[in-house]
């Protein structure tokens, strides 16, 4: 599948960009003063798979925590890469670089004469770290908006100065974002700017997301809109699915997103009809049963279709196959060839698993 290709940038102890998976973000949403807090929180995101996590640092007394926060985290063995994330003071943002792997700065929101950018570039080159340049529809600057308004325009010209600085710098460990609490304007965006950065041989990897997205499904349904449209396209280097809920819920649907668009495959993945008047078994006690007996597994896909009519030709790519042939009866298939037929419906998830266990030797 196709992917945009881009650099390969360092962040901690991963990369990403290239042809390295596409990564889950996730962003602390206590204050970074509060030491213990922010400290259980990375602890719960990190056992969660999030593989990036960014911190609000907006004053010296949160700057002052991170010590702290990396110190302990070596100390328990987290080896996740921390993320910090400024948006109106470039003085915090220098004394964040020891202690952090990105710094990601808001071009709406940083020093507007760029004379303060080039120490920061300078001193994150120097340490081998990387910058994220986030632009914000949201937070565009007012000289943009007086000259092209909030727009797709407006977001390009907003970061293209910080890269022509880190050009000059020679310095390539920079990503970049385009966010928006619309869904199609963040999709039309990385559309548009793109290519216009890429023939300036600025194709530097791509952090997703829709700002503000809000919670519950409708949160989740914006997010997997907006990020797996773009995947599609093969844009998108890390994601995170922003919510306003506890941070680690952003995590499964973020790896479900990756999983539906066959960017990264990190558990089973299901295949099931809704069912009809032709099924003749309780296809929903069926597939639940089947999804908790198999969930650990990785890297497979199973159906369970409720009976002959669309099931063997929708479930084509399928390793497995749980299909209805009647009342009481069902047939097993591997790789779209039936391998048991007629086996009745009381013994039918066990010769399932049997038969997926076989497979595995």
């Amino acid at each position: 599948m196709f992917r945009r290709l881009t650099h390969v940038v360092p962040i901690g102890n991963l990369f990403v960009g290239g042809d390295y998976p596409i990564r889950v973000q996730s962003m602390i949403n206590v204050p970074t003063q509060n030491i213990t807090s922010t400290l259980q929180q990375i602890r719960k995101l990190y056992e969660a798979r999030c593989e990036i996590i960014r911190i609000a640092v907006p004053n010296s007394s949160s700057a002052n925590a991170l010590l702290k926060i990396r110190t302990q985290l070596q100390k328990d063995k987290i080896h996740v890469p921390l993320v910090a994330d400024i948006h109106f003071s470039p003085s915090i943002a220098m004394a964040c670089v020891p202690y952090v792997d990105k710094i990601r700065i808001n071009p709406g929101n940083f020093d507007e004469k760029f004379d303060t950018f080039r120490p920061l570039v300078k001193a994150i080159k120097k340490e081998g770290k990387t910058i994220r340049i986030g632009v914000n529809r949201g937070s565009l600057n007012k000289n943009i908006l007086a000259h092209y308004g909030n727009t797709a325009e407006g977001m390009y010209h907003s970061a293209l100065p910080f890269l022509q600085i880190a050009a000059e710098e020679n310095f390539k460990n920079i990503v970049l974002s385009f966010k928006s609490s619309n869904v199609s304007k963040m999709v039309e965006d990385h559309r548009i700017i793109l290519p216009k950065f890429d023939l300036l041989s600025f194709n530097f990897p791509v952090h997703l997301g829709i700002t503000e997205a809000g919670n519950e499904n409708y949160g989740r349904i914006k997010g997997a809109i907006g990020i797996g449209s773009l995947l599609l396209d093969g844009i998108g280097d890390t994601i995170r699915v922003s919510l306003t809920e506890d941070p680690i819920n952003e995590i499964a649907i973020a790896y479900d997103i990756l999983q539906a668009c066959d960017r990264r495959s990190t558990h089973a993945e299901y295949i099931a009809c809704p069912s009809c008047g032709r099924t003749q078994f309780d296809i929903q006690r069926v597939f639940n049963e089947i999804k908790e007996k198999t969930s650990h597994l990785n890297d497979i896909k199973i159906a369970v279709m409720g009976c002959i009519v669309n099931g063997i030709g929708e479930m084509g790519d399928a390793d497995f196959g749980y299909v209805g042939t009647g009342l009481g009866k069902i047939n097993l298939y591997r790789r779209g060839q039936c391998v048991k037929v007629n086996i009745p419906e009381q013994n039918a998830v066990e010769e399932l698993l049997k038969l997926i266990e076989s497979c595995k030797e």
